[in-house]
């Protein structure tokens, strides 16, 4: 679930407008954000610049350019969504072409990532199994650890929480055994989401806690977790502790650039001060969330902002704008959860639909001329064979006639 997502109702009754979040509503940092999303995209991803990869990949062949467009999906995720969706099924097309299985995993697990981000959870976890599969036929522990952590989320986000521990404790008992500090981390953030899912606040503070002290020994603080220590202190109504935990994973989240992690931690910020009616600060932080979410085109995060501020307007009496900006948190709810949200993950999918049957042509035609070069070259070669053996027996006669003539020259 991402940052600042909420369950809220709202009801408007005659010229009275009534505003209210839930007592339950969560505001997860994303389950999967920033880091942790890059961290479990692909276990080939090498932070190279987007540039760099881009220049590669008109010079690399093979299995190499595969890991090249994965690695440029993991480059344009946060930045440019779509793109990096075109570079996911480039890969896994070529992957598939020239039986590079690894590539084809990260590729898999990489497309499950981008539907995630949709809202499509069931092909996402189609995706995830695909990919699952193949980890586990090549026994890539690194990669059946990631798949299962990513099929963790998707579970969790459809509260299945059986399955979504079962496979979350499976994925960190393989980091450990890997030792991969940084993916421990990960873990333990999300098992830490999952604790507080069900209630069990202390699990998930121990978690939560740990994690973020293990990335500041690493020299390299994580927010989510201090995201995640306010989401709990938010559930208690314990505003004024959650706007402080918010506000350290805001300043890490700005200082290493990370937009989509800005945004997440902009948006509980600007809930939990319209919460603790500090109308100023929230007033501050949405319009910023509001800025970036139409940036980065992150429209999923918008019906919660604009839920956040018609209840931060309502608060300062201003029941106009809070009811105008009621109407468009309607609107934008709709876009996201209703029909036409459906036809644009329909028209992606045509669209990539037709791009695969195009590539499938192009594979074909090639085959095609191959097959037919292969016919002429055989067909060649059976003249050359045909033409030798005529050689041969003009040769084998003229051979016997030569001697023949001599035989019939000396008997005279």
């Amino acid at each position: 679930m991402s940052a600042g997502k909420c369950d809220e109702q709202c009801s408007i009754s005659g010229n009275i407008l009534i505003l209210t979040f839930v007592n339950t509503c969560i505001m997860k940092s994303a389950r999967f954000s920033s880091f942790f999303v890059a961290l479990f995209i692909t276990v080939c991803a090498t932070g190279q610049t987007t540039d760099v990869l881009e220049t590669a990949l008109d010079t690399v062949q093979g299995d190499k350019k595969v890991k090249t467009l994965n690695e440029l999906f993991r480059s344009n995720l946060q930045g440019d969504p779509v793109k990096a969706l075109g570079y996911a099924r480039e890969a896994l097309s070529l992957a598939t072409e020239i039986n590079d299985d690894k590539g084809m995993a990260a590729a898999y697990n990489n497309l499950g990532v981008s539907y995630r981000s949709q809202g499509a959870l069931d092909k996402a976890l189609e995706y995830y199994i695909n990919s699952l599969k193949i980890y586990e036929r090549l026994d890539n522990k690194e990669g059946i650890a990631t798949t299962k952590n990513n099929i963790a989320n998707i579970y969790s986000i459809k509260k299945d929480y059986a399955l979504a521990m079962r496979n979350l404790e499976e994925s960190y008992t393989l980091f450990k055994q890997l030792k991969d500090e940084d993916k421990i981390i990960g873990s333990m953030n999300n098992l830490g989401n999952l604790y507080s899912d069900i209630q069990l606040f202390e699990k998930a503070h121990k978690y939560f806690s740990e994690a973020y002290q293990l990335s500041e020994q690493q020299g390299m603080p994580f927010s989510d977790p201090l995201n995640n220590l306010g989401n709990i202190y938010f559930k208690q109504n314990d505003f004024d502790k959650a706007v402080e935990y918010y506000q350290r994973a805001y300043e890490i989240e700005e200082k290493s650039g990370n937009k989509l992690g800005t945004l997440n931690t902009v948006i509980n910020l600007g809930i939990a001060n319209t919460k603790a009616k500090q109308t100023k600060q929230a007033d501050f932080y949405l319009k910023r969330a509001l800025s970036l979410c139409e940036e980065l085109q992150a429209f999923s995060s918008m019906p919660t902002i604009l839920k956040a501020t018609a209840e931060n307007y309502y608060n300062q009496g201003k029941m106009k704008e809070a009811y105008e900006t009621q109407l468009r948190y309607d609107e934008e709810r709709e876009k996201i959860h209703g029909d036409e949200s459906s036809r644009n993950i329909a028209q992606m999918e045509m669209v990539i639909e037709f791009e695969e049957k195009e590539r499938e042509y192009e594979v074909l035609k090639r085959e095609a001329a191959i097959k037919a070069l292969e016919l002429k070259n055989s067909r060649l070669f059976i003249i050359l064979v045909i033409l030798a053996v005529i050689v041969l027996i003009a040769g084998f006669n003229m051979f016997y006639l030569d001697r023949r003539r001599k035989l019939v020259s000396s008997g005279s």
